[in-house]
C-alpha cells in the first residue's frame, strides 16, 4: 500500500478562511450609511407612487377625463337654470367643482394602500430602518401631484368656456394651495380605511358613502341661502363648504380670513385624528 503525497506549487497562493476576529473588526470599523431623514424617506415613497403612474398611465384618467367631464356637465346642465347663463354660472361653479373633484379623487389613496397590503408590500416596508410614517406620507405626497394635475386641467377647461378669476395668478395659486393642504389632510381618512377594510371594493364603497353627502351638501353648486334653515346649519359648517368658499373668494381677489382659518383648522384636525389612527393600524397590521 502506497501513500500519495501532494506538493504545493510555490507560486500558488494559499487561501485561508477568515477568522471571526477579522470579520468582527471589519464590521465595527466600517462606517455605516447615515439613516435617511423623515423628509427624504417620504419623498422616496412619493416618487415610488409617481412611478406607478408611469407604468400604469390609466391612473391619470381620474385626474384628466373625470374633471373635464365634471366641469362641462354641471356647467351646461345647470348654468341656464340656476344663473340664467353659462357665463354667469361658471364664475360661481368652477372653484366649487374644483374643490369637489379633487376631494372626490382623494379616495384612490385608500385603494392604493389596500392594494399594496394585499400584495404584502407593507411587510417589507416595516422591516426597513426608516421613519415609520414615511410610506403613508409618501403615498399622500405622490397624490398631491395628481391633485395639482386635476386642478390645472379643470382651470384650463374653465378658462376656455368663460371663467375669469379676478384674483389673477396670485389668487389662483393661493386658492389651489389651500385646496392642496386640505386634500392632503383629507386623504388620511382613506389611508385609515385602506388599512382597516379587507378589499378594494370595500374601500371604494365606504369612500363613496362618505364623500357624496359631504360634497353635495355644501355650497359647491348653489348658495346655501336658498336652502331650508336646518340644512343651512349643516352646510354652513361643512369643511367642504369652508374650503370651497376659501378657494372661490381667493380666486375672486378677496381675502376670506375666516374660511381660510376654518379650512386650515379642519386640515389640522384631520391629520391629528386620522393620521394617529392610521399609524396605529399600520403598526399593528
Amino acid at each position: 500500500m502506497s501513500t500519495a503525497t501532494t506538493t504545493k506549487d510555490p507560486g500558488e497562493l494559499e487561501l485561508e478562511a477568515p477568522r471571526a476576529e477579522d470579520l468582527a473588526s471589519l464590521l465595527v470599523a466600517a462606517e455605516r450609511p447615515p439613516r435617511p431623514s423623515a423628509w427624504s424617506a417620504s419623498l422616496t415613497f412619493g416618487w415610488r407612487a409617481m412611478l406607478k403612474i408611469k407604468h400604469v398611465p390609466e391612473q391619470l384618467f381620474d385626474v384628466t377625463a373625470f374633471p373635464i367631464m365634471m366641469v362641462l356637465m354641471y356647467t351646461y346642465l345647470f348654468g341656464g337654470a340656476i344663473a340664467g347663463s353659462v357665463d354667469a354660472y361658471i364664475q360661481f361653479l368652477l372653484p366649487g367643482i374644483l374643490t369637489m373633484s379633487v376631494v372626490m379623487i382623494t379616495m384612490y389613496t385608500g385603494v392604493a394602500v389596500n392594494n399594496d397590503i394585499s400584495k404584502g408590500v407593507f411587510d417589507r416596508f416595516r422591516t426597513l430602518p426608516i421613519w415609520r410614517p414615511a410610506p403613508m406620507v409618501g403615498y399622500l405626497l405622490g397624490d398631491v401631484v395628481r391633485y395639482l394635475i386635476a386642478s390645472v386641467v379643470m382651470l384650463a377647461v374653465g378658462l376656455i368656456i368663460g371663467y375669469r378669476p379676478d384674483g389673477g395668478p396670485v389668487g389662483i395659486v393661493l386658492g389651489i394651495a389651500v385646496l392642496m393642504v386640505f386634500s392632503f389632510a383629507f386623504s388620511w381618512i382613506w389611508t385609515m380605511f385602506g388599512l382597516l377594510l379587507r378589499t378594494e371594493k370595500s374601500v371604494m364603497g365606504v369612500s363613496m358613502m362618505v364623500i357624496f353627502p359631504m360634497t353635495f351638501l355644501s355650497n359647491v353648486f348653489v348658495d346655501p341661502r336658498t336652502m331650508p334653515g336646518w340644512l343651512q346649519a349643516f352646510v354652513n359648517n361643512s369643511p367642504v363648504t369652508h374650503v370651497s368658499t376659501a378657494v372661490r373668494e381667493l380666486m375672486a381677489g378677496n381675502w376670506p380670513a375666516a374660511d381660510i382659518a376654518w379650512s386650515l383648522g379642519w386640515s389640522a384636525v384631520l391629520v391629528v385624528v386620522f393620521g394617529t389612527v392610521t399609524m396605529r393600524l399600520y403598526n399593528r397590521k
